[in-house]
């Protein structure tokens, strides 16, 4: 019996550590999740005239129907704790003389659930192919979760108004609502050279909100920020930003899986450009150090640059800053230069370095490898992530074979291909 119950247990550890090897990488899902909802040719869009106008405040219970085409006029505040419910289908257009802007405020929340088959779509008031990265604001969400700047409290650098921009809190279960099925197209207005309107900024926004199936197109800086806050976020698309596919800092605690971000080198900003920017603080003056910092979990992600000739302004797939944490699991990085950047003030001693980690990741066709502003780490980091149980597996594959369909013009399937042997896991 005994010798029987020790093979059992070798048979289940054996076992239990191949299905550990072969987690999947990348995007997943039994079916292609990123079809029939999404469009990557929105400039030809035919969405209709707008039939109605929103501007000014909403300050009670209201719902947009299917049946309007809506112009979104100016900043929109929803207040006074009033829930904006959209209807599947729904278009709203964002007026460009005007920037229109929604912004849900604190304890406001906003139900955009849209379906599969009939996805709620934010774009630009302009015409067919005169559609421009920053023709409207965006989208911005302001809850009461915690964030790390000093006093709890902070407002966003976007001329808001004072008495209603206003974040964070000390409520991590804070419900803003829901966005589901969710397009925004041609976002993220500047304002300067320092006021720069982000796809859809989450500023302080708790984990009751749920927020996945969110594509945001052809951004004129980051498709989503997060300013703290405590949030689970899935299958996420960002396609064609200008500047960063997702940002996080202030202390934000986030999941993220199942997403990707689909760059074009000629669409990034001459400033440099990343998939992923990670940082706890802007200033450290004005942070509060007994606080959380940033710290983000990312599983099942897929980072791709669409060029595979080295050309246009395209850099590091993630750039990471001091005291933040950042974990990338099963996961498939693909045409950047290089790999991962770490900033120059990270060291390359145990205490900074274990709070970065990679497991079960491909990095193909990157130029370069985890790599540091400050060229005397760069040595200790290549000693310290290349041992093999950091499992990060580098490759030089062509998107076409490391992709079911990587092809933007038809309906694009960046799960990873079936027949290459990363996908086996072998």
């Amino acid at each position: 019996m005994k010798t029987k119950l020790h093979i059992a247990c070798i048979t289940f550890i054996i076992s239990f550590f191949a299905q550990a090897q072969q987690q999947p990488k990348g995007i997943i899902g039994s079916s292609n999740w990123m079809t029939n909802w999404t469009s990557f040719k929105p400039a030809g869009n035919d969405y209709g005239e707008a039939t109605n106008i929103i501007a000014g405040t909403i300050d009670k219970d209201t719902r947009l129907v299917k049946r309007n085409i809506y112009h979104l006029v100016g900043v929109v505040y929803v207040t006074n704790n009033a829930t904006l419910t959209i209807e599947p289908g729904t278009v709203i257009r964002g007026d460009d003389k005007t920037c229109g802007t929604l912004v849900i405020t604190n304890g406001s929340k906003i139900v955009a659930e849209g379906l599969e088959t009939d996805p709620i779509v934010f774009t630009s008031e302009n015409e067919i192919n005169n559609r421009k990265p920053g023709d409207w604001g965006g989208i911005i969400i302001l809850g009461k979760a915690p964030i790390n700047s000093l006093g709890g409290i902070h407002t966003l650098p976007f001329d808001l108004d004072p008495t209603l921009n206003h974040y964070g809190g000390q409520d991590s279960e804070d419900n803003s609502g829901v966005m589901k099925y969710v397009r925004i197209e041609y976002a993220g207005r500047k304002l300067s050279a320092s006021k720069e309107l982000n796809g859809l900024s989450l500023a302080g926004v708790g984990r009751k909100t749920a927020i996945s199936h969110v594509q945001i197109s052809y951004s004129n800086d980051d498709s989503f920020e997060c300013y703290g806050g405590d949030l689970n976020l899935s299958n996420l698309i960002s396609y064609r930003t200008t500047d960063d596919d997702f940002d996080f800092t202030q202390g934000a605690q986030i999941n993220i899986s199942n997403s990707i971000a689909i760059r074009h080198p000629f669409s990034s900003d001459i400033s440099g450009s990343r998939c992923f920017e990670v940082d706890s603080y802007e200033k450290v003056a004005s942070t509060d150090m007994t606080k959380k910092m940033t710290k983000i979990n990312a599983s099942n992600i897929t980072l791709v640059n669409l060029e595979e000739n080295n050309q246009g302004l395209v850099r590091e797939s993630a750039y990471i800053k001091e005291n933040t944490f950042f974990n990338l699991t099963n996961s498939v990085v693909s045409g950047f230069a290089p790999f991962i950047l770490l900033e120059g003030n990270i060291g390359n001693g145990e205490a900074n370095l274990s709070k970065i980690s990679f497991k079960n990741v491909v990095a193909n066709n990157c130029t370069g490898e985890i790599e540091s502003e400050s060229g005397s780490n760069i040595p200790g980091i290549k000693s310290y992530y290349g041992n093999p149980a950091y499992g990060i597996e580098y490759t030089k594959m062509k998107l076409n074979e490391l992709f079911a369909i990587p092809n933007i013009k038809g309906n694009p399937d960046f799960r990873l291909n079936v027949n290459n042997t990363i996908a086996s896991g072998n």
